[in-house]
């Protein structure tokens, strides 16, 4: 299948480590690619922990095990083979990249820069496992530094477009959010739910003004759009409204009205992605 002008994401890159908790996010980029036409590269990095070996009395110098990283490289290729033929069973254009890096996330960021994706996808623990992301995880860096968006995939949870609940705090960060969410609700024809969220009481009618301009910029474009103003934590909030009103995506911007440089231990986006019991799209402001 090939791209066609209506596709959100003409090129995504999937990570996996091999492990079950990122097999969503590479049927997520599946299920993409049937519907929009994507094309997929899916990336393992192969990472080192370097020893170190003494070259004289003085000199302590890096050492990797070449046998342990041959081994590990085989395990990769095979892994990704296997997704290889599970792509053209599906009839998904897909190219499988291998990296060696000392970090995962470094590995990532490598892939990302030359392969330039329009979207990168992650996979998540399920729902027993992290109840937020740690300081300094893989996610959260790639999040903080990727140049594209970044969709993070819960295990065992599909991909669906049917309800985008956007999370808006009036920033330019989640005005991109909301572009994104528009482009895609025309593209697949997706129910549109808008969650601002009050800190207390007396954030709320500055809330509430956040929540009517994005019913007007709906009502232009000829989209219906539910709304919710909950009081409270943030991601509190936002995860809540995802529950009740059956959320099959989140969609929210990297950064909120702090303006942080980068993604940081207890920020909203990193917390909504630990907690939440579907995929969460994170966009970024161009």
């Amino acid at each position: 299948m090939t791209a066609s002008p209506a596709t959100p994401f003409p090129k995504i890159l999937v990570c996996t480590d091999g492990s079950p908790d990122s097999e969503g996010a590479i049927h997520a980029a599946f299920q993409l690619a049937q519907t929009t036409g994507s094309a997929i590269v899916l990336l393992e990095v192969v990472f080192f922990m370097a020893g170190y070996e003494l070259q004289s009395p003085d000199t302590l110098t890096p050492a990797v095990n070449l046998e342990v990283l041959q081994a590990q490289e085989t395990a990769v290729q095979e892994n990704l083979a296997k997704w290889k033929a599970e792509a053209d069973k599906a009839g998904v254009a897909l190219e499988t990249r291998t990296r060696v890096s000392s970090s995962a996330y470094e590995g990532i960021m490598e892939e990302a820069g030359e392969s330039r994706p329009d979207l990168i996808i992650m996979g998540r623990h399920g729902y027993t496992g992290l109840t937020r992301l740690l300081m300094g995880s893989v996610t959260a860096r790639v999040i903080g530094h990727s140049p594209c968006h970044v969709l993070v995939v819960p295990q065992e949870v599909p991909l669906d477009f049917q309800r985008l609940l956007i999370a808006s705090d009036g920033s330019p960060f989640s005005e991109a959010a909301w572009e994104q969410a528009l482009a895609l609700a025309k593209t697949m024809g997706s129910a549109m739910i808008a969650v601002s969220v009050a800190a207390d009481e007396r954030d709320i009618a500055g809330v509430t003004k956040v929540v009517r301009g994005l019913e007007l910029a709906a009502e232009k474009e000829g989209l219906a759009l539910d709304t919710m103003i909950p009081v409270g934590r943030p991601e509190e909030g936002i995860v809540k409204a995802a529950e009740f009103k059956q959320a099959s995506l989140i969609i929210m911007g990297s950064h909120g009205r702090t303006g942080l440089k980068r993604l940081l231990m207890g920020s909203v986006a990193e917390r909504v992605i630990g907690q939440a019991k579907c995929p969460v799209l994170v966009v970024k402001k161009k």
